[in-house]
């Protein structure tokens, strides 16, 4: 029996979409766990499996592959069956929110966390200084095309008639992608988020292979994001 594919999974990162699109297209596979340092930086342990050292990662027979998008393509090119692909009238819209995941929303919420990170990594006599300079540093750079991103998404949402980004039965590799920012988006962002955009959430967390892939790699905590 060939080797059961292995996802390098660490806490508080996008591995677990990953895992998310296994479970939905019944891949076998194992998890090797890796946690934090006191740094919030990954292992250096990874870079025995990788050489950028960043999780995601996959095993998969002689193929290692990084990066989340990387990784759920091919799972879905290898694994998927026809069950993750979009309708003919949502292709377009399947693969513009699945670059927009990462080139446009996460960068934004990124910045976010490390402006709220910064002053509480100062010496405690300046973060009452450094915290009304990154909050209004946030307020000038992010907080506008953050609201403009997330509307997009409302808007997106709003014209699709299964809820799915695609307008499909079953989610596609957009709503892969964007499982992981639009969870931080909720944690980091709760008042930017619309009805429809709450209510995927909520979908994604209902869904039986979702809540698998929570029990196997451990819930995580999106205000790392």
């Amino acid at each position: 029996m060939a080797d059961k594919l292995i996802v390098h999974h660490l806490n508080n990162s996008r591995s677990q979409r990953v895992l998310w699109v296994l479970e939905e297209l019944e891949v076998p596979y194992e998890i090797k766990f890796y946690q934090r340092g006191p740094d919030l930086r990954a292992p250096k342990e990874l870079l025995d499996v990788h050489p950028l050292g960043r999780v995601p990662i996959i095993t998969d027979g002689d193929v290692t592959l990084a990066e989340s998008g990387a990784i759920i393509q091919y799972l879905i090119n290898k694994y998927g069956n026809g069950r993750a692909t979009p309708p003919k009238e949502g292709e377009l819209v399947d693969l513009y929110f699945t670059h927009f995941s990462e080139g446009s929303l996460m960068p934004l919420l990124v910045n976010r966390f490390v402006f709220s990170l910064v002053p509480t990594q100062a010496p405690f006599f300046l973060r009452p200084l450094l915290r009304p300079i990154f909050s209004a540093i946030d307020g000038r750079i992010v907080a506008g095309p953050l609201n403009a991103c997330l509307k997009s998404v409302e808007d997106a949402l709003e014209k699709s008639s299964t809820g799915w980004f695609a307008g499909g039965p079953n989610p596609t590799m957009a709503d892969y992608m964007m499982s992981f920012g639009l969870e931080a988006a909720a944690v980091r962002a709760p008042d930017l988020i619309g009805q429809k955009t709450k209510a995927w959430v909520e979908r994604i967390h209902e869904r039986p292979a979702f809540k698998r892939g929570i029990e196997k790699g451990g819930k995580e905590n999106y205000e790392y994001a």
